[in-house]
């Protein structure tokens, strides 16, 4: 076969994985973000997706208190304020100043969206597993603020390709790569020409 494989020990390389700003906070007073990758999509009836953070994180603790929270998707424009935010503790920095970025009150949630991201992902926990080094808050999407910028007034479809959104793969950031085919190219019939 030619195909030889090495034994690693467990860990976490499942990649690669979204890079999100993960706001949270009553009001301007305690408004933070923080870097996350453990997250994503669990359910799409209701919808919903989850988010693990670390017990020492500040963001831990303001979304343990209020059970709300906004997922950001972040894209090459946001890259420096991705990384930044993620090594950067909110508890010595106002991360919104440090980064020039704009909080705005949610619509659905008592959390701030990242106005510069593309997609806000409004969520409300509906549980919390303690895991181990992480506990994992899985939440109920409310709301979902999107660009306008990035839909096609004709068709109203999202063009989240435009944004230019990154990725997370083992401990580095990457763009997304070249266009393959939208779900279900691989079993799509082709069109005839009459």
């Amino acid at each position: 076969m030619g195909i030889k494989k090495t034994s690693f020990r467990p860990g976490t390389m499942i990649y690669p994985l979204p890079a999100l700003l993960v706001s949270c906070g009553e009001d301007e007073a305690e408004y933070n973000m923080m870097t996350a990758a453990w997250t994503g999509t669990i359910c799409s009836d209701p919808a919903m997706c989850y988010v693990s953070i670390r017990k020492s994180r500040k963001c831990h603790e303001i979304i343990s208190r209020t059970g709300e929270f906004v997922l950001n998707i972040t894209t090459e424009k946001l890259a420096r304020a991705t990384d930044w935010c993620g090594v950067r503790s909110g508890r010595d920095y106002n991360k919104w100043k440090e980064m020039h970025l704009t909080p705005l009150a949610g619509e659905k949630v008592k959390a701030p969206i990242v106005l510069e991201s593309p997609i806000n992902v409004e969520c409300k926990v509906t549980q919390v597993l303690e895991l181990g080094s992480h506990d994992m808050f899985i939440a109920e999407v409310v709301n979902v603020q999107v660009d306008d910028a990035l839909i096609d007034p004709e068709t109203g479809k999202f063009d989240l390709a435009a944004a230019k959104p990154i990725a997370y793969s083992h401990g580095e950031y990457y763009t997304l790569g070249s266009f393959i085919g939208g779900f279900g190219w691989s079993v799509k019939k082709p069109n005839k020409k009459k």
